[in-house]
């Protein structure tokens, strides 16, 4: 599951978004500016900034995901845990990873987090169909001379010519007038009568099918008896992940090693980020899921954890 788009709509409501296991990000409204050296306006909008000890699950995030998938809130929190552990793998091999309409995060030089916000966006729903433009330069000086020099021209007085009307537009007029009324009055004539036999032909067609469909019989000889068919799936739905691996042969190594020791480990397909995921086990309850987990930490790798997805 993508997050992302969740967190984009929380920022529109909320000054507060946390992404558990990674960080929070926090909006601050900033006032409408004008930059007077370039005449360039900007509506108010809301800044985005990152605070990266804020982890917490506050329930946020896991709520809306819930609500908004119709699922429940211990997948929405698996899903979570899912997408920062891809980030944070995006962030150790690649240096950096974006998030849609929210902005970019990469490592400097001392491996620090460094969040830089995507200004294309403005989460600010009081601004909403407001956008930055440039105005050119008004020169009222030279305005205010053409205005006056156009009030010292002289005033020309305008005398409409009187045309003497000929007898013959009048009589054509009348005619004109006449064609008219004709036509309204034969028009609708003429169109009740299309109506009507339109009627006539569609009645007699329906009595024709009507008498074909009464003398038509059909028998069936020998029917075959129904049958009935009852399949029981059973779904496994609630996963042990044991690592997600850049290289497909070491995801097939980790895979067989783990099949070796016991485990009903399985395989899923390459991800969005390109990496080959392997699981310890699935199972078919959040319980079993749960228990068998809590062996594994103790046992094998305390870094497991449940994903909760319909494979």
């Amino acid at each position: 599951m993508n997050i992302e788009p969740y967190i984009a709509q929380l920022l529109y409501r909320y000054q507060c978004v946390t992404v558990p296991g990674f960080g929070a990000f926090l909006t601050e409204i900033q006032s409408a500016q004008l930059i007077e050296s370039s005449n360039s306006f900007f509506p108010p909008k809301k800044l985005i900034s990152f605070n990266s000890y804020l982890k917490n699950n506050d329930g946020l995030l896991a709520n809306h995901i819930a609500q908004s998938e119709k699922t429940s809130y211990e997948y929405a929190v698996s899903a979570i845990q899912y997408e920062v552990f891809l980030w944070k793998k995006a962030l150790q091999e690649n240096g950096l990873f974006a998030i849609k309409n929210v902005g970019n995060f990469s490592l400097n030089a001392d491996k620090n987090l460094i969040f830089t916000p995507n200004d294309q966006t403005n989460y600010l729903t009081n601004s909403f169909g407001l956008s930055a433009f440039v105005s050119p330069l008004v020169k009222r000086e030279l305005f205010e001379q053409k205005i006056e020099a156009i009030a010292e021209k002289d005033v020309i007085d305008f005398i409409p010519e009187r045309r003497k009307t000929s007898a013959y537009l009048k009589y054509a007029a009348v005619f004109v007038l006449g064609l008219g009324l004709a036509g309204s009055i034969g028009y609708p004539l003429y169109q009740n009568q299309i109506t009507t036999q339109t009627i006539l032909v569609e009645t007699a067609v329906q009595k024709q099918v009507q008498n074909k469909i009464q003398q038509a019989t059909f028998f069936i000889e020998n029917p075959i008896p129904a049958v009935t068919l009852t399949v029981k799936e059973e779904k496994l739905s609630y996963h042990i992940m044991a690592g997600a691996f850049r290289k497909e042969a070491n995801a097939q190594k980790i895979f067989e090693t783990l099949s070796n020791q016991g485990y009903k480990a399985r395989r899923i397909a390459q991800n969005k980020y390109g990496l080959f995921p392997v699981l310890y086990g699935s199972y078919a309850t959040f319980a079993e899921a749960e228990k068998a987990k809590k062996v594994i930490q103790k046992t094998d790798n305390p870094d497991a954890w449940v994903l909760v997805e319909s494979l």
